[in-house]
């Protein structure tokens, strides 16, 4: 949780914006994900997140759910998972986090996989569909290990709410752009700015912004207003538009990352 706290607080230091990146494990292999974390790192991503592909998914739109299904057809673990995890960390020394929904890390045990992660080097865990008043034991488990709860809040989120979701959190807090589901769009939308400035009233943690931002020019004007953008349908996008072709995959995902990253620093 440090080193991520130390990015998030050095990006600012520069006048800009984070870029986190996501992308699922195991996805369009476990080695070929690894490689591909790897890539946006070097492409300029100052933080990933790497998904553990789910079966019901509540927040992923339809691109990341056809890669979630690819990974989990293939059989992914979340021993690759966790592998994923250290290798890429290992790889660029950045924070890397892990997203997923509650029920795979209640079935691993909170305590095992706080443990395994903290150990692969993981930096924390953005849990989407976790209620605060139900993570008492997951954040005990986190905080014993040095590891970040991340959670989301939507626009929906009165601001009563959106106090006690910050109370509980730490790291950063990832700020759902609009009502939905992830994906790539035209617009970001106002809703966006509108809850960054809500939710800094109540806490002094980072707020990162996620859910359609696509390009440079949206990262540009997330970056106006939000301490980090976060990016994961287009970089999966490219990884589907090259079904077949890792190593053409892998450049457009570089590619992509340096466009983002340019535009995370011209905050439009």
């Amino acid at each position: 949780m440090a080193l991520l706290e130390q990015t998030l607080a050095g990006a600012r230091a520069e006048g800009r914006a984070a870029l986190i990146a996501y992308l699922p494990a195991g996805f369009p292999t476990v080695d070929g994900g690894i490689e591909a974390v790897k890539a946006v790192f070097e492409g300029g991503a100052d933080i990933v997140e790497v998904g553990l592909p789910h079966s019901d998914p509540v927040l992923d739109g339809p691109v990341i759910q056809t890669a979630d299904d690819i990974a989990l057809k293939n059989g992914v673990r979340v021993a690759d998972v966790l592998r994923t995890v250290r290798e890429a960390h290992a790889a660029s020394g950045r924070p890397v986090l892990v997203m997923t929904y509650w029920n795979p890390v209640d079935r691993y045990g909170a305590e095992r996989f706080a443990a395994e992660l903290a150990e692969a080097g993981g930096a924390g865990c953005i849990l989407p569909d976790l209620p605060v008043e139900e993570s008492e034991g997951w954040r005990a488990a986190a905080q014993q290990h040095g590891l970040a709860t991340v959670f989301v809040v939507a626009p929906s989120s009165r601001d009563e709410r959106l106090a006690k979701i910050t109370a509980a959190g730490t790291g950063f807090v990832y700020a759902a752009s609009l009502m939905g589901v992830t994906g790539t769009r035209a617009s970001v939308g106002a809703q966006a700015a509108d809850l960054v400035r809500r939710t800094r009233a109540g806490t002094e943690l980072p707020v990162c912004v996620g859910l359609g931002v696509s390009d440079a020019a949206q990262a540009a004007e997330v970056a106006g207003f939000a301490d980090g953008v976060i990016v994961g349908s287009a970089f999966v996008k490219r990884l589907l538009d090259h079904d077949g072709d890792l190593p053409a995959g892998l450049d457009a995902v570089r590619a992509l990352a340096a466009e983002l990253a340019a535009g995370v620093r011209k905050r439009g």
